[in-house]
């Protein structure tokens, strides 16, 4: 089928068969754009530096998407928006697009439809860091004042407001519903994960469910189902969106995995926030909850989020002093294990070969 339509070019009313045509014109794109002297695999390409123009380019662009007649408006929405930071998730997203039309077609060149979709996310993930930021009374975030220290809770609430609100127009202006569908999907589990976040199970043995479920919508949904949109919008072939998304998920637990034990074992220097963050913020983290099982007694603290005075200090004391810090980082290598093992499947390029080296640096990273 995907060849006749690809000959023929009919005149279909079909969504599938309409898909099939864009895919045809998409490898049609692709092949036409191979670059004459193609990067040559090196098993220690730095994963930033293979894609460091898209990313200067995606911030560039989104800063243009954000100007508005409002100076202050533009100035607030754009403030986090300078590349600085980690960068994972746009970065992640590129790299996967860029590695799974390789493996289809023989060309690492993007899509216009998947350089959208990049800066869609990270427009949504930026947006609620800014609602973050006025939720938690922030001081800081990436090493400097947060945007709510500058302008205030409500002009900070109406900036996250309107970044949300342009990346929705731009991903509507794709006009695929099967793609919105995805991306929708990711922005729901944001906003749940953000929700469970604030409370915690009572019964003690359903803890640690929670926890794991409250970082995957938080945190992995957000970037396995952009994985799987940006290769949904180069293939119909499922194996391969599932295969982009698994990558997503267990790099985006992983990750979320370290920066949870590096608020235990990291200088406010390095974190760019105060160490011992997320106790005072009442959260039970891995490490603390892996700690529970030695120090039963923080089972309690837990339960009232860690709100009276010593609390926090003896539940990180507690975490220091029993195995929290190493069964966590144990259980973020068993999602990095998952991540390279599905990645490992695709065709080899400088791309996959860069997915596999991110996934060790998001294991041992300091900060």
């Amino acid at each position: 089928m995907f060849n006749v339509l690809c000959n023929k070019f009919p005149s279909v009313q079909n969504y599938e068969d309409r898909r099939n045509i864009t895919l045809c014109h998409i490898r049609e794109q692709l092949l036409e754009s191979q670059p004459a002297n193609y990067t040559p695999i090196n098993k220690i390409i730095n994963p930033f530096k293979l894609v460091e123009d898209d990313l200067t380019n995606l911030f560039a662009e989104i800063r243009q998407e954000l100007k508005t007649s409002l100076p202050q408006l533009e100035e607030i929405s754009t403030y986090y928006f300078t590349g600085e930071g980690k960068t994972i998730r746009p970065l992640i997203i590129i790299l996967m697009a860029k590695a799974m039309n390789y493996h289809l077609y023989g060309s690492s060149n993007l899509l216009d439809s998947q350089k959208r979709v990049a800066l869609v996310i990270e427009m949504i993930h930026t947006a609620s860091l800014i609602h973050d930021d006025v939720i938690d009374s922030a001081d800081t975030r990436r090493g400097k004042p947060s945007v709510n220290v500058i302008w205030g809770d409500k002009k900070s609430i109406f900036a996250g407001d309107y970044v949300i609100s342009k990346g929705s127009q731009m991903l509507t202006k794709l006009n695929d519903p099967i793609l919105v569908s995805i991306v929708s999907e990711a922005i729901i589990d944001l906003v749940l994960g953000e929700f469970m976040q604030m409370g915690s199970k009572k019964e003690e043995k359903m803890r640690f469910k929670h926890y794991l479920q409250k970082t995957y919508k938080k945190t992995a949904s957000l970037i396995s189902n952009t994985c799987k949109a940006v290769t949904y919008l180069a293939t119909s072939n499922q194996k391969l969106q599932q295969a982009a998304f698994q990558y997503g998920k267990s790099v985006g637990i992983a990750f979320q995995l370290v920066d949870d034990l590096l608020d235990f074992v990291s200088s406010q220097a390095e974190l760019g926030k105060p160490a011992a963050n997320d106790l005072k913020l009442g959260l039970a983290t891995a490490p603390v909850l892996f700690a529970s099982e030695k120090f039963p007694e923080i089972n309690d603290m837990i339960a009232r989020r860690f709100c009276e005075p010593g609390d926090v200090e003896y539940a990180f004391d507690a975490v220091l002093k029993s195995d929290g810090i190493r069964h966590t980082r144990i259980l973020a290598q068993q999602h990095i294990d998952e991540a390279i093992n599905v990645i490992s499947s695709i065709a080899d390029s400088p791309e996959r070969q860069a997915l596999l080296n991110l996934c060790e640096i998001i294991l041992n990273r300091k900060k």
